[in-house]
């Protein structure tokens, strides 16, 4: 499956290369023809591997409560920090460094309501560049679980990486793992909880997007909520 994002450039990249082995035809050597038809299959070869989009489902007992990777890569940071754009606080930040060969859809780490949304134009510092969150062009997207914990996640352009998709807004409803957008060729992505959320991955580690639990946010408030309800009920119920 090729992402959405990717279809007018893989049809660019598949009309160059049909250009390209049309042309190495017109050579009788194949020390010119052989060079130019792997250019033309190499080329659109990696275009499409690199929009790739495969289905992903998180696991079963993370839907509700888990924190998914919102990115395939590598976890090249967890840190403490203060932020003020939307958990307003305290934070834990985590980042993962997406490679050119990795995939490169998005998806949502956790379910809930889109409540902050923001596209900042910026630098195209190298991803791994410790000012690069702050710096380089970037999407900050902001989802409120039920539960009431803020999640403030982030695709982050890098040196490479010069647009930044996206497709959810404030006021949408979204779901662990559901697709948001893509960055292209090569990029970062930061994910901020507050101190109180569970992390279960460590630095250095490779996590994959919409199927890799990072962490666990509380239970729903409306599902304790119902839970003191029942109790109450139970205890009435009982009462002699």
């Amino acid at each position: 499956m090729i992402a959405r994002e990717g279809y007018t450039i893989v049809a660019v990249a598949a009309a160059l290369a049909a250009g390209l082995a049309i042309g190495a035809w017109q050579f009788d050597a194949w020390l010119w023809r052989g060079p130019l038809l792997a250019l033309a299959g190499g080329s659109l070869v990696f275009t499409l591997y690199f929009f790739r989009d495969p289905e992903r489902t998180p696991p079963a007992d993370a839907r509700d409560n888990g924190l998914v990777a919102p990115a395939d890569g590598k976890v090249v940071e967890i840190v403490e920090e203060a932020d003020s754009l939307y958990i307003d606080g305290p934070a834990k930040r985590l980042s993962i460094f997406l490679s050119p060969l990795d995939v490169h859809v998005n998806r949502v780490p956790a379910r809930g309501a889109i409540e902050y949304e923001k596209y900042r134009p910026g630098d195209y510092l190298v991803a791994w560049h410790p000012k690069a969150s702050e710096k380089n062009e970037r999407s900050e997207l902001g989802l409120r679980h039920p539960s009431g914990t803020k999640v403030l996640f982030k695709q982050i352009a890098g040196a490479v990486a010069r647009r930044i998709v996206y497709h959810i807004g404030e006021g949408d409803s979204v779901t662990a793992g559901q697709r948001f957008g893509i960055v292209k060729f090569g990029s970062r992505m930061d994910v901020l909880v507050p101190p109180h959320v569970d992390l279960t991955v460590e630095k250095g580690e490779h996590v994959t997007a919409g199927d890799t639990v990072m962490g666990w946010l509380p239970e729903a408030r409306v599902q304790s909520v119902e839970a003191s309800e029942a109790e109450a009920s139970s205890d009435v119920s009982t009462a002699p």
